[in-house]
């Protein structure tokens, strides 16, 4: 059911289809937020998932259907099926909705019996059910198998009525990689297709409510620039008083040289990079308070020209200065959770709401080269304070009922996780989160040990490709070693872990491809990883490769610059292998090696052609383990205790005929209870001591300063006694050295 808001609004803020069906793509969350500092009234809406829900219903597919027979169209046995069971379809999708939202949590005991569900094709690529969910596993196998069912109807939307269909991007191939504007100007041209239809509707229903005064669309993919465009087309055309604003990821990368005036039939405006100041002048200009030439950052025509201002005396804010996301306006308890891959570190990018956030603005790193590093998301690091963070995880979390959390950030910075976590368990907040990392050696076992018990329940990293010779071109600053070392810990913790993979770098041989293949192999036989993705190498033009491409031994295939989208640059390696004949097998053998399967085959299983034996060692990742060369702590290191206060006894302990007192100190966890004995002086200090670090005190102790605290207490040797196996083996009960 359609919630409904009596509201006008200054800025009605868009995300068009589609994104994701869990939860609501940020962006405009974010400048909801900033815009409430101001005082400026705002309404939003992912269109992509009312769209969804419009479609998905019984009186959506009543109507999609209709339209299926009006087409007459052919049908291969797969889709005819569908068809056929049209009434099964009608009469169950609104159950599997509501399922899928989370509302209707009985009806998975019918859908696992697997006579409720009509099946199709998706249905004959699922995997044993019982060993990914066993046999009390319902509520996720239910979801699986929902899951499916839509995957079969979405099989014949995109095969019989939209060819542009798809649930977390709508048209991309149109917009990925539209050096010119010439074929989605020409799609632009057509009648509406029978989303577009959906869509314009939903669209003109809350312009109508709304009556705002610019339109704002928040364009992060390739996946949405199509729908963005008839937003603009439909509101430019029938309510020519509104202004239209696009922005967001796919401006801020492949935009910047736009010159194409077609473009602003549909936009009026195209800011780029962080929204705040340019969103802000932009509402100025549109109510008369400002002049065109105070706007920043923002593409516009003038005379028949595309031209761009950008006010460098208006100053961008501050990650403190601009306010709490605001989720308000979303249909929250409307997004849909699905399990295509029961993996289930993979599964949580479309299983659960999450609660967008930033920890910092930019990259600390920055060094990349395959990366953006030019542009200001990445190059202007801007880390946010543990305190302002959880102040916004509080106002979120009473806002929307929901404490799960993504942080996603390009890379989220050690020490900032570190003061989060204690910052969230100093407050005593209940939250589950994970966000992005660099697999760099910061990632100690006793940190990650303080992020799991903050909450922390899976990362992801860039491992890129796995061989030393290609991180060092990337310049990664990591190792495959380090990175195994930074794997075993999260793991041991209790922190699962995804890596993003890479292949087709510039120079990167078949011999490299494999023997990557095999370090990726060995990491999940070992258990350090558990999930991953390969993506093939993309040049872009704000990256070092794209800038300077002859110092990483490759050529543009041609200098010319589009009138539309220049970013993904097509490129030529000619000293590098034949990168697309390893795409398939890449993939199939990561699938496996994620659930578990065929981690002892050998790599030519995944290929059809010959490759080469990999020159990887067997056991590599296995002997990298043994060697932990970031155990060591500093003096400055931080010292934190987690854990309850422990009760002293001091018992006397007498061996030939000597006689002497010990102090034997029981720890309590919630699932176990353990004692240590150490001399009596030791064990006063040490109980004492334990008090001054518990993390619920605000001051933080150094190992110096607990060093020198023992010794004032008159003790000897404190390196003896703190590395001595009593106090080192605390860390289960929340002793860490940070």
């Amino acid at each position: 059911m359609q919630k409904l808001f009596d509201l006008s609004a200054t800025v009605f803020l868009i995300t068009p289809p589609f994104t994701q069906l869990n939860t609501p793509y940020p962006a405009t969350a974010y400048l909801k937020g900033f815009l409430n500092t101001k005082g400026i009234t705002s309404f939003q809406s992912d269109l992509g998932i009312e769209v969804t829900l419009a479609l998905f219903s019984k009186e959506g597919l009543t109507s999609l259907f209709e339209h299926i027979e009006k087409l007459a169209p052919a049908l291969n046995e797969n889709l005819a099926r569908i068809v056929l069971l049209k009434d099964d379809y009608i009469q169950t999708v609104d159950d599997v909705i509501h399922f899928l939202q989370g509302h209707n949590p009985t009806i998975a005991h019918r859908i696992v019996k697997r006579d409720f569900l009509p099946e199709a094709s998706r249905f004959a690529q699922l995997e044993d059910l019982d060993w990914a969910f066993g046999s009390m596993g319902n509520q996720d196998k239910a979801k699986h198998l929902a899951t499916m069912y839509l995957e079969d109807l979405s099989d014949l939307i995109s095969q019989v009525v939209d060819e542009h269909f798809g649930f977390s991007r709508y048209a991309e191939r149109l917009g990925r990689s539209a050096n010119s504007f010439d074929e989605l100007y020409a799609a632009l041209q057509t009648p509406y297709t029978y989303i577009d239809e959906i869509l314009i509707r939903l669209l003109h229903q809350h312009i109508e409510r709304i009556q705002p005064k610019m339109l704002a669309l928040s364009v992060p993919f390739p996946g949405n620039l199509y729908t963005s465009l008839r937003c603009g087309q439909y509101v430019k055309k029938h309510f020519p008083h509104i202004k239209v604003a696009m922005g967001g990821g796919f401006a801020n990368t492949e935009l910047r040289s736009l010159s194409d005036p077609r473009v602003f039939e549909f936009y009026d405006f195209i800011t780029l990079d962080d929204g705040e100041a340019p969103v802000e002048n932009l509402i100025a200009y549109v109510l008369g308070e400002k002049p065109r030439e105070e706007l920043k950052r923002t593409f516009t025509l003038v005379d028949g020209e595309v031209k761009y201002f950008n006010n460098t005396s208006c100053r961008d804010y501050k990650q403190s200065e601009v306010g709490t996301p605001d989720y308000s306006d979303f249909l929250l308890d409307e997004y849909i959770s699905a399990i295509e891959v029961v993996n289930p570190m993979h599964r949580m990018w479309s299983d659960g709401r999450w609660n967008k956030l930033t920890m910092a603005h930019g990259c600390y790193w920055g060094k990349c080269t395959f990366c953006d590093i030019s542009l200001d998301y990445i190059r202007l690091y801007e880390p946010i304070a543990a305190g302002i963070l959880c102040d916004r995880m509080e106002e979120i979390m009473a806002q929307t009922g929901q404490n799960g959390f993504h942080f996603v950030d390009e890379a989220a910075p050690p020490a900032l996780m570190r003061a989060l976590a204690i910052e969230i368990i100093r407050r005593k907040l209940t939250v589950s989160w994970w966000t992005n990392i660099r697999f760099e050696k910061s990632f100690t076992r006793d940190l990650c040990l303080l992020l799991k018990e903050s909450g922390c329940i899976a990362v992801s990293g860039g491992l890129e490709v796995a061989s030393d010779r290609l991180l060092g071109l990337i310049n990664k600053g990591i190792t495959v070693a380090q990175v195994a070392q930074v794997n075993r810990n999260l793991t041991e913790a209790g922190i699962m872990v995804h890596a993003y993979l890479m292949y087709g770098f510039p120079t990167q041989t078949a011999q490299e491809t494999i023997d990557s293949l095999e370090m990726v192999r060995q990491l999940f036989k070992t258990g350090i990883l558990q999930s991953a993705f390969w993506h093939q190498f993309a040049m872009t033009a704000h990256s070092p490769v794209g800038i300077e491409p002859a110092k990483f031994n490759v050529k543009k295939e041609t200098e010319a610059i589009g009138t539309f989208a220049n970013n993904d640059i097509v490129h030529i390696d000619e000293s590098g292998a034949e990168h697309e004949l390893f795409s398939y097998g890449l993939k199939k053998s990561l699938l496996n090696f994620m659930h578990g399967i065929c981690l002892d085959d050998p790599l030519q299983k995944w290929f059809d052609f010959k490759i080469p034996k990999t020159k990887v060692a067997p056991d590599y990742i296995e002997k990298s383990l043994t060697e932990d060369l970031y155990a060591s702590s500093k003096p400055t290191s931080k010292v934190v205790y987690l854990g309850k206060t422990p009760t002293v006894e001091t018992l006397t302990k007498s061996k030939k005929g000597n006689t002497w007192e010990v102090s034997s100190l029981t720890f309590q966890s919630k699932k176990e209870k353990y004692n240590i004995s150490v001399g009596q002086p030791e064990g006063i200090w040490l109980a004492g001591m334990l008090e001054k670090l518990s993390v619920k005190n605000i001051k933080t102790y150094t190992l110096q300063e607990v060093k020198d605290s023992y010794e004032a207490a008159g003790l000897e040797d404190f390196e003896l006694f703190w590395d001595n196996k009593p106090v080192n083996t605390l860390h289960r009960f929340g002793l860490l050295k940070l």
